[in-house]
């Protein structure tokens, strides 16, 4: 099953100097039968980036509370045994939790995929989403606008061989 993780950059450092993603039970999002239903595609594509736009989220929630780390947005595409993650029974439905799924424990750097990285363009509007987020969950339109700007950023996507590069640890 393929999961996507939602980082920071900090966190992709991390991740490379352990060599491990996530610490046992972690969040990320995949193409969960509740995803499938609110999407409404049978188009594996289209629901797999809507998993990782959903990712995305969470990666600026994630800086949202970290505002000392740069302002980018970062996902790490996974590969996991099926039973390695599962979907909790009663969020399914639940609209803040669509596609989201927990992973039991820490996955090898190198079931990693692919990585997505927001520009250095994008920072400025990440930023002022980050900052606009808990206005926006409390439902200030203008907020929400704020934090839509930075969702018009597409993630750039990197091979794992790129990750000391965009963690400044390459040569």
């Amino acid at each position: 099953m393929r999961v996507y993780v939602p980082l920071t950059l900090p966190g992709l450092a991390e991740a490379y100097k352990t060599g491990e993603v996530g610490a046992g039970p972690f969040v990320a999002y995949a193409v969960t039968p509740a995803l499938r239903e609110w999407y409404h595609s049978d188009d594996i594509e289209e629901l797999e980036y809507a998993a990782l736009s959903r990712a995305a989220l969470a990666s600026l929630r994630l800086l949202a509370v970290e505002p000392g780390v740069p302002r980018r947005r970062v996902v790490v595409a996974v590969d996991v045994p099926d039973g390695q993650a599962s979907a909790e029974p009663g969020r399914g439905l639940d609209p803040a939790a669509l596609g989201e799924v927990r992973v039991a424990g820490a996955v090898a750097l190198a079931k990693v995929a692919s990585v997505h990285v927001d520009s250095a363009e994008a920072e400025a509007d990440v930023a002022a989403a980050a900052e606009a987020l808990q206005a926006a969950d409390a439902g200030d339109d203008d907020a929400q606008f704020v934090v839509d700007g930075a969702e018009d950023h597409e993630l750039l996507w990197f091979a794992t061989q790129e990750i000391p590069n965009l963690v400044g640890l390459g040569d």
